[in-house]
């Protein structure tokens, strides 16, 4: 079994008061095997920080916005949060009361099943943002214009996709499922973008196909001299619909990954690792694919985002309805293997409905996006929702 090496020192795990926030928001998708929402399962003992089994703390979660429209992503720029929706295509800015802006559309986003505007990022006074179009997915960024409060889009240009995207590659498929469509700059500066295989599965453990990889462009949409494979913007591959990415502070990338039928995943992303699919799905000890640090029955689960926060990583969940919290003390360390796939606490069990993101906001806290407006939950009278959450002593 091939398992990571990745080097990591030793962690401090931080203790700072855990804010989270959350919003969210999608229309239905065909695929059975895909996002589904599910019956809540009730919540057993989960492993805490110190190894040991422990019951989750306490959360107190209150309404920082709601009324969102199948709401997909969450960025930042400077203080100013900003929101994308899936169906609408609106790129929102939130007040400090909660109240959203639109600040412009993506106007070719074109929203079906799991499709539409996904991900978005800020750089400098760039938003960037991926969405399928009728038969690709592309990124592109805006200039963002104006000041909080009035911002707004400038003109888009294409990074992947599109008549003036990326040379020398074509676009990945588009489909009404398995889009992936999480973007995210790394510590290096560098764009990383998930890909899912659009339904087709060999497509991932094809090297020059970019569907089922995870893409590591420059922020004016170049690849990378130091990419793993010479000219390509694909950075790992045999993915299946990867929804999350985060850093440790070390510097260890991690994402997030639906499986079919037997196992959803947590991986440590190498550089020019191949994760399997469709050859294996979750564990599968064979030496050509790198096994994953985390694996849960997609009833549980179905991660989508994640963020680090505090020690751990923090992965919202659609069909499990819950929010997933990994001590990043209890993944291995450089050579080691994972002994226990499933060393989490789970927080929020069926009391908010779908969670469809996790994000780090500037001041340190957690946001999270709820989902129940995406076709597959049951949405309450004020969903889709931005919530604050925070640990209690």
């Amino acid at each position: 079994m091939r398992t990571r090496a990745t080097a990591r020192g030793s962690r401090a795990v931080l203790v700072p008061a855990l804010v989270v926030a959350a919003v969210a928001g999608c229309t239905g998708a065909t695929d059975p095997a895909a996002e589904r929402s599910a019956s809540p399962t009730s919540e057993g003992p989960a492993s805490g920080p110190s190894g040991l089994e422990a019951e989750p703390s306490e959360l107190d979660v209150s309404t920082v916005a709601s009324g969102l429209d199948a709401p997909w992503s969450i960025a930042f720029h400077g203080d100013t949060p900003l929101l994308s929706e899936r169906d609408t295509g609106r790129i929102l800015e939130l007040a400090e009361d909660g109240a959203a802006r639109e600040i412009g559309a993506i106007a070719e986003a074109a929203p079906r099943g799991e499709g539409g505007l996904l991900g978005i990022a800020v750089r400098e006074d760039y938003l960037y943002a991926y969405f399928t179009a009728p038969d690709e997915n592309r990124i592109q960024r805006y200039p963002l214009t104006g000041e909080p409060g009035a911002l707004g889009l400038g003109e888009p240009e294409p990074l992947l996709g599109g008549a003036d995207g990326l040379d020398g590659f074509d676009a990945p498929d588009a489909a009404s499922y398995h889009n992936g469509g999480r973007i995210v700059f790394g510590p290096d500066g560098m764009l990383y973008a998930t890909v899912g295989d659009a339904g087709d599965a060999a497509s991932a453990q094809d090297r020059e196909d970019l569907n089922g990889t995870i893409l590591r462009l420059t922020p004016d949409g170049g690849v990378p001299e130091d990419n793993p494979f010479e000219g390509s913007p694909v950075y790992s591959y045999g993915h299946r619909n990867p929804q999350g990415l985060a850093w440790d502070e070390e510097g260890t990338l991690y994402s997030s990954e639906f499986g079919q039928n037997t196992w959803d995943e947590l991986n440590v992303i190498e550089p020019g690792g191949n994760y399997g699919w469709p050859e294996v799905e979750g564990v599968g000890g064979d030496d050509r694919f790198i096994d994953p640090v985390q694996q849960w029955s997609p009833a549980d689960a179905s991660p989508s985002g994640m963020a680090i926060v505090g020690g751990g990583l923090w992965i919202a969940n659609l069909r499990g309805e819950r929010l997933r919290e990994v001590p990043l003390e209890q993944l291995p360390q450089e050579d080691e293997t994972q002994e226990d796939l499933d060393a989490a606490t789970e927080h929020l069990v069926g009391e908010h409905g779908r969670l469809r993101d996790a994000a780090r906001a500037p001041d340190g806290s957690l946001w999270v996006l709820t989902n129940n407006t995406d076709g597959r939950g049951t949405p309450g009278p004020d969903d889709d929702r931005l919530l604050r959450v925070e640990r209690t002593p």
